[in-house]
């Protein structure tokens, strides 16, 4: 049962949201959320601490990396893995209540993903960078980035990830640390409509240079497909 659930599932990418109207949690408290399980931050290593600050100091509670530190050091600030809001991100994986996020549903049982934006490769807030290079990054995917995507696919329509995806294999993608061919093939099915957007032209340049932008998509498709195929009883797939 559990296994035709997922083979059944067939995710779609239907929007684009604002990560406290999507995850309601992260609207009723100072919340982020991470990769992995839970853990305390002692227990957590540079890089995704790194990352916690980077997002605090992008919310705007704490004036800089130093004091976001501290911040989350004193235990004012919540930390839950993405997986337990129906969430998930790459490498740190840090979604915290601003950004921008990718809603991907799968209507064949009902239940939706999210995945936060892909920022691209070097000083990059999953890998633990936190200057004000990244912090001015994530601001325009915001402000720009997200906004525009979200047009688009007001006008598309949803748009399905499963044979984008199988089309990406047969192309040389394994659609983790290869997405050339999925995120050319993103490009393409959205670049004429992206071309008719004000900002379109700049969207075009980041994703075009952005081997990785569909990165997310393809997790939060996974993520999708194994979360319906979740709780059935006595089945021992790992979901």
């Amino acid at each position: 049962i559990a296994l035709q659930r997922y083979i059944e599932a067939q995710p779609a990418l239907v929007g684009v949201g604002i990560a406290r109207e999507q995850i309601p949690a992260l609207a009723e408290r100072r919340l982020l959320l991470h990769a992995g399980p839970p853990i305390t931050w002692d227990n957590m290593c540079g890089r995704m601490q790194g990352a916690l600050a980077g997002a605090i100091v992008f919310e705007g509670w704490a004036k800089d990396a130093d004091a976001a530190m501290r911040l989350a050091a004193s235990g004012e600030i919540a930390f839950a893995p993405n997986h337990h809001y129906g969430a998930v991100g790459p490498m740190a994986g840090v979604i915290s209540p601003s950004m921008p996020v990718w809603i991907v549903e799968n209507p064949t049982h009902g239940n939706r993903a999210f995945c936060n934006f892909n920022e691209g490769l070097g000083k990059v807030l999953r890998f633990g960078a936190n200057d004000e290079n990244v912090l001015k990054r994530l601001r325009w995917m915001g402000e720009v980035l997200a906004p525009t995507m979200a047009e688009v696919l007001r006008v598309l329509g949803p748009i399905d990830l499963k044979p984008l995806i199988a089309q990406a294999l047969h192309m040389g993608d394994e659609c983790h640390n290869r997405n050339a061919a999925a995120s050319g093939l993103f490009l393409k099915r959205v670049a004429a409509e992206l071309a008719r957007q004000p900002a379109g032209p700049e969207v075009i340049a980041f994703i075009a240079a952005n081997d990785h932008f569909f990165l997310n998509l393809s997790m939060a498709a996974s993520k999708a497909m194994l979360d319906a195929a979740a709780g059935v009883p006595n089945s021992s797939l790992v979901t």
